[in-house]
């Protein structure tokens, strides 16, 4: 009878691009809780400090991105096979507007790394993105088929949704999955800067000053604080994207959220009970920079991820936001120390 799963054990060969970043390096970890270490990594580790989310992690070797990208163009039988290819590497900051560049390294490079992958018989796993969605309007259904009704609200959730285009106009999604991480947070984060989640930037405003800010409302069908996320904690979404890349019946786009949409001001109470302080927030006006291309809801349909047989509970945002300030946060520990 065969099996319902790809094998995904000690003897595994996996490629993790952007492995030393914030979903990557947790992803690298939960492979080692698995047995599995002949894991090579892919990333740019720049000047940051992402270079300690490698430190506690067990892998077989690293690679720094641009040498990557020359030798998969120019001598890919180098590279040699994987059985599993989880592509996550990817500009992430929603603010850039080189859109040349966004083009190239989210679109180009995810396009040219599939069919290395495919035509090898790896397992790939890449990450799309919720921000295909844009404002919501056109829903945020992951069972859509007419991915061209999306209408991303920035360069970086079109340069996501240009590969989900391409897939499926070539006919690889019946052949890979793709991930759509809504509002993830959790350890190893800390180098993202700006891009890091309100957890771990309100915390430090509220270690340092006693209170935190949130955005008003600019619309008048939500209250200042009422505007809604899917925020998913990093060790759900490294569950269900190994949970994914190893069913065999998965196959195409998936939402990862929790399901739940929960409100800032639900994120900032769980904040300021995990840290043991009583709230104290402000209400800023939004930058007009962000302001047209604001989310005011999301929320991740995750039936689909249900019917490929993922059972697991999503944990809490009260108990996520308790786990990583009291793990994490406070003790400035990584995953895996």
């Amino acid at each position: 009878m065969k099996s319902s799963h790809y094998l995904l054990d000690e003897s595994s060969r996996v490629l993790v691009t952007g492995g030393a970043g914030f979903i990557g390096s947790a992803l690298v970890h939960a492979l080692n809780q698995k047995g599995v270490t002949d894991i090579h990594i892919v990333d740019l580790l720049g000047k940051d400090e992402k270079w300690k989310n490698l430190v506690p992690l067990a892998y077989a070797d690293y690679h720094e991105a641009d040498d990557f990208e020359r030798r998969l163009q120019e001598s890919p039988d180098s590279l040699g096979r994987w059985d599993f290819v989880f592509h996550l590497g990817a500009c992430s900051a929603t603010t850039e507007r080189d859109a040349a560049y966004l083009a190239k390294n989210n679109y180009a490079f995810t396009r040219d790394l599939c069919r290395h992958s495919l035509e090898r018989h790896s397992r790939f796993v890449y990450a799309s993105s919720a921000a295909t969605y844009g404002d919501g309007e056109a829903g945020m259904d992951d069972r859509e088929t007419d991915l061209t009704k999306f209408r991303p609200l920035n360069m970086y959730g079109y340069s996501k949704q240009m590969f989900d285009l391409h897939a499926a106009k070539a006919g690889l999604l019946p052949r890979i999955v793709g991930v759509k991480y809504f509002n993830v947070y959790g350890p190893n984060e800390y180098h993202k800067g700006d891009m890091r989640s309100l957890v771990c930037k309100a915390f430090e405003q509220i270690r340092d000053t006693g209170g935190m800010r949130l955005f008003r409302s600019h619309r008048s069908d939500y209250e200042d604080g009422c505007q809604m996320r899917d925020f998913l904690y990093v060790k759900d979404a490294v569950e269900m994207t190994v949970h994914l890349a190893c069913a065999t019946v998965a196959q195409g786009l998936y939402n990862l959220g929790s399901g739940q949409a929960r409100t800032w001001l639900d994120l900032a109470h769980a904040l300021f009970r995990a840290m043991g302080k009583e709230p104290s927030i402000e209400f800023v006006d939004m930058p007009l920079s962000i302001r047209d291309q604001y989310q005011y809801f999301t929320q991740a349909d995750i039936s689909k991820l249900r019917g490929t047989g993922y059972e697991a509970a999503v944990t809490s945002l009260e108990d996520a936001v308790a786990d990583y300030v009291k793990n994490y946060l406070l003790p400035h520990r990584r995953i895996g120390e």
